[in-house]
C-alpha cells in the first residue's frame, strides 16, 4: 500500500448537523437548545461531576488512607538485551545511555531489567538492577556498579 493509493472510506464520515437554519432541518430558531437557561448560553452548561447543587459524590465519600504519589520514585528502564549494542569493555553510564538514545530522560534514576541476554563484557553503571538482570550481567562476565 502506498500513500497515493489510499482511498477515503465513504461510510466512515457523517455530514455535520446544520443548526440554526429553517426549512426542514428541525433545528431552526433555538438550534435544539430550548429557550434561555444556562445550557442555551454560549459557553453554558455544567461540569461533568456537577449534581445540581447536591453535595457531590467526591465530597460525600470519606477520605481514607495515605498516598505517597507525589513523592514516589520512577525509574527510566532498559533491558539487558539493549546493552548488546555497546562494544566489549565499554563503561555504560547513564550519560552514555542518553547520548545513544536508549533513555530519553533519566527521571529519578535508571533501572536495568533482566529481559534478554547479554553477550558482551561491559561495566554497567545504574541506580538499580533487578535480580534477573544482576544474574545475567554477571553470567556474561560483566561488572555491575550501583550509583
Amino acid at each position: 500500500m502506498k500513500l497515493n493509493e489510499l482511498e477515503k472510506n465513504l461510510n466512515a464520515t457523517h455530514r455535520r448537523k446544520i443548526v440554526g437554519r429553517g426549512r426542514g432541518s428541525g433545528l431552526g430558531k433555538t438550534s435544539g437548545k430550548g429557550h434561555k437557561g444556562q445550557n442555551a448560553r454560549s459557553g453554558g452548561g455544567v461540569r461533568a461531576v456537577f449534581e445540581g447543587g447536591q453535595t457531590p459524590l467526591y465530597r460525600r465519600l470519606p477520605k481514607r488512607g495515605f498516598s505517597n504519589y507525589e513523592f514516589k520514585t520512577t525509574y527510566a528502564t532498559i533491558n539487558v538485551s539493549d546493552l548488546n549494542r555497546f562494544d566489549n569493555g565499554t563503561v555504560v553510564t547513564p550519560a552514555l545511555l542518553k547520548e545513544v538514545g536508549l533513555v530519553k530522560n533519566q527521571l529519578d534514576g535508571i533501572k536495568v531489567l533482566g529481559n534478554g541476554n547479554l553477550e558482551k563484557k561491559l561495566t554497567v553503571q545504574a541506580h538499580k538492577f533487578s535480580k534477573t538482570a544482576v544474574e545475567k550481567i554477571e553470567k556474561s562476565g560483566s561488572k555491575i556498579e550501583v550509583m
